[in-house]
């Protein structure tokens, strides 16, 4: 039974792993506010659950990039925001495709290559194996040339303007790459859980998730790592003292700020960042 219990938690870490670390590649190493990155992991559940293939995210990221890609600070929010706004009303509100309020069932788990991962454990391998290849990637990809220069947008777009650089394209590129490795994460949830509604995919889903990103700190692929595994299982052992299930969400959300507030007060550079967050 507890074993049981520790690959559900196992799992989980895996799959926020991904959605965090593709949060870190635009909040952290680009400097862009996304406050849509959630409707990119609806969107790859929602593709995967009803068309069972990828990619779409990517897309996705990349058409919102258009738009955006002159906004900074608080208008890129607001923008990107108001993204995650329209995907959740299409969500809700298109029956036809999404079943609205009903949500599907009965998603089914993933078959690769003939291989089934109908059980936990080989979902669970599943999903390790995939959030390691995305940190692997995401490493790769901010060592890189290319990674400098999204961190160097991010300081100082004027002068890497200035040297020639294309900002616009580097910061499409920034959105579609978090976006894409955000439906990963989408799917893999959906074709877990096996039930997705739009409730799983509310702005408040974001809050845990950016908390892990500053928590482990901006720019940093392994503070990501480190606090998500401690803020995934840290409000695990409330299940254990008696408290009902209305009041696990709540203090949840309330470890999640106390948490956020000693960090900006204390370590306002997270616990690896290399940036502050402003």
């Amino acid at each position: 039974m507890f074993s049981a219990y520790l690959i559900h938690l196992l799992i989980l870490v895996g799959i926020y792993l991904i959605l965090t670390l593709s949060l870190q590649i635009t909040l952290g190493f680009s400097g862009l506010l996304n406050l849509g990155h959630i409707a990119f992991y609806a969107i790859g559940a929602y593709t995967s659950a009803l068309l069972l293939l990828a990619g779409w995210p990517w897309w996705f990221g990349f058409l919102l990039s258009l738009p955006t890609n002159k906004l900074k600070g608080d208008y890129l929010a607001l923008a990107t925001l108001g993204f995650s706004f329209v995907i959740y009303a299409v969500a809700l509100n298109w029956t036809s495709l999404t079943r609205g309020p009903l949500g599907l069932p009965g998603i089914p788990k993933p078959e690769i290559f003939g291989i089934h991962f109908f059980s936990n454990v080989n979902f669970l391998i599943l999903t390790l194996i995939i959030a390691l290849i995305t940190y692997l990637i995401l490493k790769k990809i901010t060592i890189s040339p290319f990674g400098k220069a999204m961190q160097a947008t991010r300081d100082n777009e004027l002068a890497v303007r200035v040297l020639g650089k294309n900002t616009f394209k580097i910061k499409s590129i920034a959105l579609a790459v978090s976006a894409f490795f955000a439906g990963i994460a989408g799917s893999l949830y959906a074709s877990y859980i096996t039930f997705i509604d739009p409730s799983s995919f509310t702005l408040m889903q974001l809050i845990p998730v950016a908390c892990i990103v500053i928590i482990g700190g901006l720019a940093s692929l392994k503070g990501t790592l480190i606090a998500t595994i401690i803020l995934i299982l840290l409000p695990e052992p409330l299940r254990f003292i008696g408290f009902p299930s209305s009041i696990l969400g709540p203090m949840r959300q309330i470890i999640y700020a106390l948490l956020l507030l000693l960090i900006l007060i204390y370590r306002p550079k997270g616990f690896y960042g290399e940036v502050e967050l402003e």
